[in-house]
């Protein structure tokens, strides 16, 4: 693989490509006017304060933290795991739970949702490469900490017309925190975002997938919809990237998991969404060489960001574009197999967000008396182990047959 081309620049007051949204800001980050980077944010400070005033905490679910390690933590998290399912709490982390407006798949069949966590990085050039080479948009769940260490990768991501959503400000399992720290978490990671960009995302994908009921209320109270990845028969969409960078899992296996995604989603009513990395080297470069060409070999199948995928404009899918009129969705496919699935492809498609932001792009608080629960640097050079990583995925692929 060729190294990456440098990052496009893009000066100060440069046209948004989304139309109504203001043109790109300046980037003059100072850290010193953030939180400290990959932790938890402070409660304290007169800005969460001010953001904990818009919204209303004495409504949300009397939902205890959980605690660490999730599902695995079978005595601390026991009543949480036994209230997981839709009855209960919907844990999504333990068995999969999703509410009316959550994301978890695109509504067509054969279609990909495709996105990317953690960053940017120094590695998120190459994949930007990639995508821009064959004509792709992806979704990007952005880290707040890595936004404010890589606004320019940030702003080369979103003028080159890909989607920008929130991943937390430090990548902390959400379901662990308190109220106010969720608030902190995401007011953060929204100012840095707008900050950078001039404009707000209103998706989020929680860390790891951990959320709840009661993280579910926060996100709806700051106008947020929650991405997660599909489930399918054989178990969730996760192509184990990250299982490589920590060893885990070698190459081969993450070619293959991905590989028996791309078999059954086929049984699938609807499309799908994955979830994959480009904080590292190694993820970026499976994605580059064996996830992204292996779906478009696949025969019928579409590649496309979560928006696009869902039907959104981009302008929908920020917060100080969203008022602005925007066409309906296309109708998902109709055919005997979701027909009689008992599996709804539009169930997941988000509304327009309920909290509006005002002139100066804040979020206001939601007016919403409803409190029933829902029922359904660019671099110019690379890294060597980048290259041998790249090298070692086209060997692996040459010799092993996985359809691509």
């Amino acid at each position: 693989m060729q190294p990456a081309r440098p990052v496009p620049s893009f000066p100060a007051g440069t046209p948004s490509p989304i139309q109504g949204a203001p043109p790109l800001p300046s980037v003059t980050i100072n850290v010193k006017d953030y939180p400290a980077l990959d932790k938890v944010p402070p409660t304290d400070s007169e800005m969460v304060k001010d953001w904990l005033k818009k919204i209303d905490l004495t409504k949300a679910p009397a939902i205890k933290p959980t605690g660490k390690d999730g599902c695995d933590n079978t005595t601390f998290n026991a009543d949480q795991i036994a209230k997981a399912g839709p009855t209960g709490n919907c844990w999504w982390t333990c068995g999969g739970c999703t509410r009316e407006g959550d994301v978890a798949f695109c509504p067509n069949k054969g279609t990909w949702g495709a996105s990317f966590d953690d960053g940017p990085s120094e590695s998120t050039p190459a994949l930007l490469d990639y995508l821009d080479q064959e004509n792709l948009k992806a979704t990007f769940f952005v880290v707040g900490s890595r936004a404010i260490s890589h606004p320019e990768i940030l702003q080369a991501e979103y003028m080159t017309s890909h989607q920008i959503c929130i991943h937390t400000w430090s990548h902390s399992s959400l379901t662990t925190l308190t109220n106010e720290q969720i608030v902190s978490e995401l007011a953060w990671t929204m100012k840095a975002l707008k900050d950078i960009l001039g404009v707000t995302p209103t998706c989020v994908r929680p860390p790891y997938g951990d959320y709840d009921d009661r993280t579910r209320y926060i996100f709806k109270e700051m106008g947020l919809t929650a991405y997660v990845w599909t489930i399918g028969s054989a178990g969730p969409f996760d192509s184990n990237d990250w299982k490589v960078v920590s060893g885990s899992a070698t190459p081969s296996e993450s070619v293959n998991a991905f590989q028996k995604i791309l078999t059954t989603q086929t049984a699938l009513p609807s499309g799908f969404i994955v979830l994959a990395h480009d904080i590292y080297e190694k993820s970026v470069a499976l994605s580059i060489n064996a996830f992204l060409p292996s779906a478009l070999k696949t025969a019928g199948m579409k590649v496309q960001s979560i928006a696009t995928c869902l039907g959104l404009s981009p302008g929908q899918t920020y917060f100080e574009t969203s008022k602005l009129p925007t066409p309906d969705p296309p109708a998902p496919e109709t055919t005997e197999s979701n027909k009689n699935s008992g599996h709804d492809s539009t169930r997941n498609t988000p509304p327009p967000p309920k909290n509006q932001n005002n002139e100066n792009g804040n979020f206001e608080k939601n007016t919403s008396t409803s409190n029933t629960p829902y029922t359904g640097p660019y671099t110019t050079g690379w890294k060597m182990s980048l290259i041998f990583t790249n090298l070692f995925i086209a060997m692996l692929l040459s010799s092993q047959h996985f359809g691509i």
